[in-house]
């Protein structure tokens, strides 16, 4: 047919509508390869008992499409009467999105087996090897950091731009950079030392600088704590990482201190008294321990007998509630058995002058 001969721009009407053919085949191919892997591939892959092949199928099939649709537009341009300057700039940029795509897959890929890894981690028992679920973010972050830093170096050195002047220059704004982020980078070099040394985790009880409360959150930049008062602190992981951070939940028990001070008149046997029903306090108080509690006549004071009464309260139990019923029952055993508490006195001494 002569109106197929026409020639539009330096290309006949049909290799036109063939490259456009082709472009179109592209699609097709595409939709049937999507119905493909979701009823069929993905169906096998789900009755494996690995899950590496569900993860690849699942992974692969955005990439491939692309790459299909890339290797389509390729040959139908290929085949075209064009400028050898177009047809460089095709042939670049060919080249350039066939390395991302392969990049972009890798980074798929990647991802999907670190969420798996960490999905399987949450019921592995704590006394094993086993990775934290809150460290799955910054984790993915890196990793496809490092894998899009080497795609794109890869597809710009393919595409024919000199990495190394490249390099050069990011490498001075990289210094520039650095300097003006400090106290980011640091931020950033704390959360991997918590990350890694777990000196606490999400849930636990800590204290720092005077504050007391529960992390919420430990970010790339900050660590968040809910004090008791129900307020959000922000405080920045490398400041964590420099003072002295307190783990109140890595504690076998909250450890209490106090002082009984007794009146002079208490004798030898009322103290004796008076030891043993703070000794006999955890079988009548439950949220304390036996273990490492202890009872002492520490001190004869300037206006009272001192006992140093030591006891942990179990971590099970709240703390205030635990020392309320502690205290209660002191004050109770004490009266019935008669015990006096001491309060602050001075005896003053008067002498008469003679004469």
């Amino acid at each position: 047919m002569q109106i197929l001969e026409y020639t539009y721009y330096g290309n006949t009407l049909e290799s036109l509508g063939i490259s456009l053919l082709i472009i179109i085949g592209a699609l097709i191919l595409n939709k049937c390869i999507v119905l493909l892997n979701r009823h069929v591939f993905l169906k096998l892959a789900a009755k494996s008992e690995s899950k590496l092949g569900n993860i690849l199928f699942k992974t692969l099939e955005k990439p491939v499409l692309l790459g299909i649709m890339l290797a389509a537009i390729w040959v139908a341009f290929s085949r075209l009467n064009l400028s050898p300057t177009m047809n460089s700039i095709i042939f670049k940029s060919y080249q350039l999105l066939i390395v991302l795509n392969i990049t972009w897959f890798f980074a798929r890929f990647v991802i999907s087996l670190l969420e798996k890894r960490f999905s399987e981690a949450e019921g592995t028992p704590k006394k094993k090897l086993r990775i934290e679920p809150h460290l799955l973010p910054i984790v993915k972050r890196t990793f496809l950091i490092l894998i899009w830093i080497i795609g794109i170096v890869m597809a710009l050195s393919n595409a024919g731009v000199k990495v190394t002047t490249l390099l050069g220059t990011l490498g001075i704004g990289g210094i520039a950079f650095a300097l003006a982020a400090q106290d980011t980078i640091k931020n950033i070099f704390g959360s991997i030392t918590i990350f890694a040394d777990q000196p606490f985790r999400l849930g636990d009880i800590v204290k720092y600088d005077g504050i007391e409360g529960i992390v919420q959150d430990i970010g790339l930049r900050s660590t968040r704590i809910r004090t008791h008062d129900k307020r959000i602190v922000s405080i920045p992981n490398f400041k964590m990482m420099d003072a002295a951070v307190v783990n109140v939940s890595s504690e076998p028990g909250r450890r209490i201190v106090t002082t009984l001070r007794l009146t002079y008149g208490t004798n030898a046997d009322q103290m004796q008294q008076a030891l043993d029903i703070l000794k006999g306090l955890p079988d009548v108080v439950s949220e304390i321990h036996h273990r490492d509690l202890s009872a002492t006549f520490s001190e004869i004071g300037s206006s009272s007998l001192d006992i140093t009464y030591v006891y942990f309260i179990r971590k099970s139990a709240n703390y205030r509630e635990a020392t309320s019923k502690v205290n209660f029952e002191i004050l109770r055993s004490f009266n019935e058995a008669g015990l006096k508490f001491a309060l602050p006195s001075q005896t003053v001494y008067l002498e008469k002058s003679g004469g």
